[in-house]
């Protein structure tokens, strides 16, 4: 599905940026910790602190399953430049234990989730509907 290059910019990129559908029609965009399993990206709703309550991104999400994720790589050096746009749609599940294997894949890219009880934390997952992807220089 993807390219050489846009899969190295997949796994070598830290976070992502993920939109979703506000209540008012407007974008919200929070940074994400994501991993590619299979055709769908993984984002755990880890032990992080954040606000009481459920997370906007998740209700977003219950509400409007668009979603668009923003993977880029800014250098001084233009040379790198390069991004990746996912336009899909998300699936939020109450408990993580739903899909172990995302659950593999995140916690090998990120070492911090070792300790953290992913399988029962909410798990957003985001299947490809489409995406764009442009890089300097252009070949």
């Amino acid at each position: 599905m993807f390219t050489d290059w846009e899969r190295e910019l997949i796994e070598t990129c830290r976070v992502g940026r993920l939109a979703t559908i506000a209540f008012d029609g407007r974008p919200h965009l929070v940074p994400v910790c994501y991993a590619l399993h299979g055709k769908r990206f993984a984002i755990a709703i880890d032990e992080k602190p954040k606000r009481e309550g459920e997370l906007a991104r998740v209700r977003n999400i219950n509400r409007d399953p668009r979603v668009a994720l923003l993977i880029d790589r800014y250098d001084d050096d233009w040379n790198q430049l390069a991004w990746l746009r996912i336009d899909g749609l998300a699936a939020v599940f109450p408990q993580g234990r739903v899909e172990p294997g995302a659950l593999t894949a995140l916690r090998a890219r990120y070492p911090q989730y070792e300790g953290m009880a992913l399988e029962r934390l909410p798990l957003i997952l985001v299947s490809v509907e489409r995406f764009s992807s442009w890089r300097w220089p252009t070949e």
